[in-house]
């Protein structure tokens, strides 16, 4: 049975995946869609199937011509992110509503492609001045 679309997007350092987290501890009626990418994992934090589905460019690039992506984009030059429809079953078939932390693009296409089915909700940060300090304390980008 297919259930409703809960889409957070926002640019990268915004503060949606402390959200999206937060509602999943206090919702288990959510279930949250993991992306597919193509980026390195951030650390030893992050983990495959958990975190991120890590594929290879070449992976990817095979999903996109095999239609198994919802949407999808190269976010950053070379990296690609993107929802598998596999996920969004996997998801629904289990009963819950699906939950998305995803970039402002994404989170336009899934919001088109969902339609009255999602709540998109954008998570828009204090200022400027606060995203450019949480980026540089997760000491995971450069300053590119």
């Amino acid at each position: 049975m297919a259930g409703k679309a809960i889409i957070f997007s926002a640019p990268s350092g915004s503060g949606k995946t402390t959200i999206v987290k937060h509602l999943l501890k206090k919702n288990p009626d959510l279930g949250f869609s993991i992306s597919a990418s193509t980026r390195d994992k951030r650390g030893r934090t992050e983990s495959h199937g958990k975190d991120y589905y890590f594929l290879s460019p070449e992976e990817f690039k095979r999903k996109i011509d095999a239609d198994e992506f919802i949407e999808w984009e190269e976010v950053y030059e070379g990296n690609f992110y993107g929802t598998l429809k596999s996920e969004i079953e996997r998801i629904w078939q289990s009963g819950k509503d699906v939950i998305f932390d995803v970039d402002v693009k994404g989170g336009l296409n899934l919001k088109k492609y969902f339609g009255a089915r999602a709540l998109a909700v954008f998570v828009k940060v204090p200022s400027l001045e606060v995203l450019q300090e949480r980026l540089n304390d997760r000491g995971t980008e450069s300053a590119e």
